[in-house]
């Protein structure tokens, strides 16, 4: 299979459906940056206790560590385009009730806590949902497109427009920043709804007991030489990322001496760097293919902590959180592309819950530990370690990240064949035949 394209290549289309995702996507994230602002600013004013503002965040991500396997698995056993309709409509119910609450003065600390911990769980369910849908409705050849878009739509809702327009709406009123995200919830819910996507559910008589199914997932996994390299790197790179990024607001303030303004710039510089990533990823996964970008990558993320630790010039730390976005993205990208490529649908959701909760497990750790290494060896030691760390996960990772790793067919997986995600579960809207036609179609007449 050859993943070196051409730059001349013609981008493939994405698709009425993906477009329809990727509005819903646009939507619930624009709703989501709203709160996203107006979430701690709501604890602020009901407690100035700083660890039960900061037990808010934990509150919403708990449900991440808790039941991301069992939501994959879920994910594996349902249509996945009604469970993202049913769960942005409960996501909706939920938020209204929280907006009703403090509408009416009658919010409290255990109130927003027991709607952060909903909101945590249904995501678990969503995202993992959502991102299982992508390879059905796309052609394989076009996942770096559609994978940078998404990111980008993230980006621009998460941390552009959502979270400045939230706190402006608060001001006005501290619940109508919640009622306009339980609208998105229901945009996002009517936009999904009109996919043309139908899948197969899975036959009940086939299923077993959830532990066995979770199981199943890692196994696969654990088996896949290069995802489990991906999801390796993905954990210890959080890790190190957030341990960093958790005192980075004294690091900006402390050490480059910069005002309360500058810590936001730079956080500012690196989502618009994210934001260039996301219109050059497909490009150069085209030109340069996806096994020196990743090794490039590496690199990148060892420099980056380096020349932290090192420097006192804010304009240094600008150009490289910059630069740091780029590859942020293009990485992002790339493993998506390749998880959804090699694992077949029947896995989709239960892989796809590993990686999460790999990834929020070692952002999780990171916070915890950066802020402990500050206290005791000084402000840059997070960002030392986390180079030393990368120098070992680099050497690891770099024979492991070679080209003929990309080239492997994933065992069992009949997409190196096809051409297409999951083998023969493609949807037919796509490309307007059916699989069993695709199957049967002569291989000078498959997309390359």
């Amino acid at each position: 299979m050859v993943l070196v394209m051409s730059m001349t290549t013609a981008t493939p289309k994405l698709g009425g459906d993906f477009h329809r995702l990727w509005s819903a996507s646009l939507a619930t994230n624009l709703g989501d940056g709203v709160a996203l602002a107006a979430g701690p600013l709501l604890v602020a004013g009901l407690t100035r206790d700083p660890a039960l503002v900061g037990m808010a965040v934990f509150v919403q991500q708990l449900p991440w560590l808790l039941l991301s396997l069992f939501s994959g698995a879920l994910v594996d056993r349902l249509d996945r385009r009604r469970l993202v309709v049913v769960v942005n409509l409960v996501r909706a119910v939920v938020l209204g009730a929280l907006t009703g609450a403090i509408a009416t003065g009658h919010v409290s600390i255990p109130v927003v806590y027991a709607a952060f911990f909903l909101l945590g769980t249904a995501e678990t369910l969503a995202d993992t949902a959502s991102g299982a849908l992508v390879p059905a409705v796309v052609p394989v050849e076009a996942l770096p497109a559609a994978n940078a878009r998404l990111m980008g739509v993230h980006l621009l809702g998460n941390q552009f427009a959502g979270p400045p327009l939230g706190a402006a709406i608060f001001v006005f009123s501290a619940a109508l920043p919640f009622g306009v995200n339980a609208a998105t919830f229901l945009i996002g819910a009517l936009l999904v709804r009109g996919m043309r996507h139908r899948a197969v559910p899975p036959d009940p008589a086939g299923r077993r007991p959830m532990r066995q199914e979770i199981a199943e997932g890692v196994r696969w996994l654990l088996a896949h030489r290069l995802l489990r390299m991906f999801f390796v790197c993905l954990f210890f790179m959080n890790l190190t990322l957030m341990a960093t990024v958790s005192i980075m607001v004294l690091y900006a303030t402390e050490r480059l001496g910069l005002p309360a303004i500058g810590f936001g710039l730079l956080t500012t510089v690196m989502a618009v760097g994210g934001l260039l990533g996301t219109v050059l990823a497909s490009r150069l996964v085209r030109r340069f293919g996806e096994s020196p970008l990743m090794r490039v990558g590496l690199l990148v993320e060892t420099a980056t902590h380096f020349v932290l630790a090192g420097t006192r010039s804010a304009w240094v730390v600008g150009v490289v959180l910059f630069v740091f976005g780029v590859h942020g993205v293009v990485w992002g990208t790339i493993i998506a592309a390749v998880r959804q490529r090699v694992v077949p649908d029947r896995l989709r959701g239960r892989v796809g819950s590993v990686s999460m909760l790999l990834s929020i497990g070692g952002s999780a750790l990171g916070s915890l530990g950066g802020g402990l290494l500050a206290k005791v060896f000084g402000l840059t030691a997070p960002f030392w370690t986390a180079g030393a760390a990368m120098v070992v996960l680099t050497a690891v990772a770099w024979r492991g990240f070679g080209p003929a790793a990309f080239r492997e067919q994933a065992p069992g997986n009949p997409v190196a064949d096809t051409q297409y995600p999951g083998g023969t579960d493609v949807d037919p809207a796509i490309t307007g035949e059916s699989p069993e036609e695709r199957a049967c179609a002569p291989p000078g007449e498959r997309p390359q």
